[in-house]
């Protein structure tokens, strides 16, 4: 069965060009023009993806994804954003979505990360490099540094205390833990959890590493992520 697209764009000549090059590419695309027809088809037929634009009329894209999350949706979403300041890529993190494409893009980078987002669902095989090589823990249950995952019902807990976690937060963390004491690149990250490299220049694992350090950091207990400078992360108790 071809994978299932929910494409919201206000533009026409852009809705109606992504439609095509997405049905050509083999996804069942299913294209609306705002934030409202989006939310509308959403609940009525779950797409597996959705692609939203930031700026609609009505229900802008952000809001399309606050509300898919606080209902508990966890479809991946991709952006599409004229916006370039990172506050703004920031802000469409903070509403739920997973990545997102800048204005004007190249339908190959879109393609490129919706294969990501696919592969990161299970629908596709994900290739883990030698570097981070996993070691063989239960299937199950993890524990490391005072961390405990489940990882089959996606619950997370530092001691007694059970971490609130978005699917994102819940890999990145279930990568580290998995690693613990092992120095991750950020190229290996990405790929792991994005299934992408955004470049030198991107922000989004240093924005995620810095969620999960707020919900993970307890006072007077020892930070477990560490920054190893122009390397990347590691997960250990000092």
């Amino acid at each position: 069965m071809p994978q299932t697209v929910l494409l919201a764009e206000d533009d026409r000549a852009i809705r109606h060009a992504l439609e095509r090059a997405l049905t050509l590419e083999g996804y069942q695309v299913t294209a609306v023009a705002d934030g409202v027809e989006a939310l509308a088809q959403a609940h009525r037929m779950p797409p597996d993806v959705l692609v939203l634009d930031v700026m609609m009329p009505g229900i802008d894209g952000l809001q399309v994804c606050r509300v898919l999350r606080a209902e508990g949706d966890r479809t991946p979403i991709l952006m599409l954003t004229a916006l370039v300041e990172t506050q703004d890529r920031i802000a469409g993190l903070d509403a739920g979505a997973d990545d997102y494409v800048v204005k004007p893009f190249d339908v190959e980078e879109v393609f490129a990360r919706l294969r990501a987002l696919l592969r990161r669902t299970g629908t596709a095989p994900v290739e883990v490099p030698a570097k981070a090589a996993e070691p063989q823990l239960p299937p199950r249950l993890l524990e490391a540094a005072g961390l405990r995952m489940d990882v089959q019902a996606r619950r997370a807990w530092r001691g007694p205390r059970e971490l609130e976690l978005t699917r994102t937060e819940f890999e990145l963390l279930e990568l580290l833990v998995r690693n613990a004491g092992i120095v991750l690149d950020h190229s290996t990250i990405y790929d792991r959890i994005w299934g992408y490299d955004f470049g030198p220049g991107s922000k989004n694992l240093a924005v995620y590493v810095g969620y999960l350090r707020r919900k993970l950091d307890e006072p007077g207990a020892p930070q477990l992520i560490h920054t190893v400078r122009g390397v990347g992360y590691v997960l250990r108790e000092d």
